[in-house]
């Protein structure tokens, strides 16, 4: 019985049925090696969640219309008032893990003396905050549990302003698609505006049982913590916020992370 031709590779805006077609397509032997080895170098971690363990950026168009459907089905599921679960002091992670992209000792120094926070894109008000800007909105505190994509968690508190009270402050677009975040570490990402209005989305300048400033590790001079998602999209040292209807990216998510990544 000849082999049924392959359908041709798959776009970004391809359909549920489309995906189906093409995973259950017949393949010839050199396609099924490709697909082997493809499906090796990504881990069944790709096809469950979106997220490649290869840092090459290289994504086959499937498992991108995969992650992309995957994103469109998170942000359907997400519901913007159902919050994360909170827990007490009592229940902190000491010490709280260092995590990043590169080792602690190459952590950046930012002066918070001359620190100013830069915004842009879709907002009214484009003067850069200082830190005492910052420490001079309402504050507020929360208990809650960061979740690592590599599959370790951990229960820290934090404290600072809601990002949602910032947005308005500035007057940001609040029906803008994406709020992206640059940071002084070279690191980037980007989030869905439901999250950015999230009332557990924090812009957190203190940590610890006791909010103590951030310590450079933990993202010093500021973060933004998202209690409802996975912690790479809680970038840190953040330099610089812009409210946009143009796709940002991010550091991991543009390596073939899934970009929605709710927790």
């Amino acid at each position: 019985m000849p082999v049924r031709k392959r359908p041709s590779p798959l776009g970004l805006n391809a359909t549920p049925k489309e995906i189906i077609q093409a995973a259950t397509a017949p393949l010839d032997d050199a396609s099924r090696r490709v697909f082997a080895k493809q499906l090796l170098s990504l881990g069944g971690l790709s096809l469950l969640t979106g997220v490649t363990l290869s840092h090459t950026g290289t994504v086959t168009p499937l498992l991108q219309a995969m992650s992309r459907f995957n994103d469109h089905a998170q942000a359907k599921l997400f519901d913007p008032t159902k919050l994360a679960p909170t827990y007490t002091l009592n229940d902190l992670t000491e010490p709280f893990p260092f995590n990043a992209y590169y080792g602690i000792e190459d952590v950046p120094v930012v002066d918070g003396s001359t620190y100013a926070l830069e915004v842009s894109g879709l907002v009214r008000d484009r003067r850069a905050w200082r830190l005492s800007d910052l420490r001079a909105l309402p504050q507020e505190s929360q208990i809650t549990r960061h979740i690592c994509v590599e599959g370790w968690s951990a229960i820290g508190q934090w404290g600072g302003v809601r990002f949602a009270h910032f947005l308005e402050r500035i007057g940001a677009d609040l029906t803008a698609k994406y709020v992206g975040f640059v940071c002084a570490d070279d690191y980037y990402t980007s989030i869905d505006m439901p999250t950015a209005l999230h009332p557990q989305t924090l812009l957190a300048l203190t940590t610890g049982p006791t909010l103590q400033p951030l310590p450079p590790a933990d993202g010093y001079p500021l973060k933004l913590r998202i209690p409802t998602k996975l912690g790479f999209k809680n970038p840190k040292h953040i330099m610089a916020i812009t409210a946009t209807n143009r796709y940002p990216g991010g550091y991991w998510e543009d390596q073939g992370y899934n970009w929605f990544s709710g927790s």
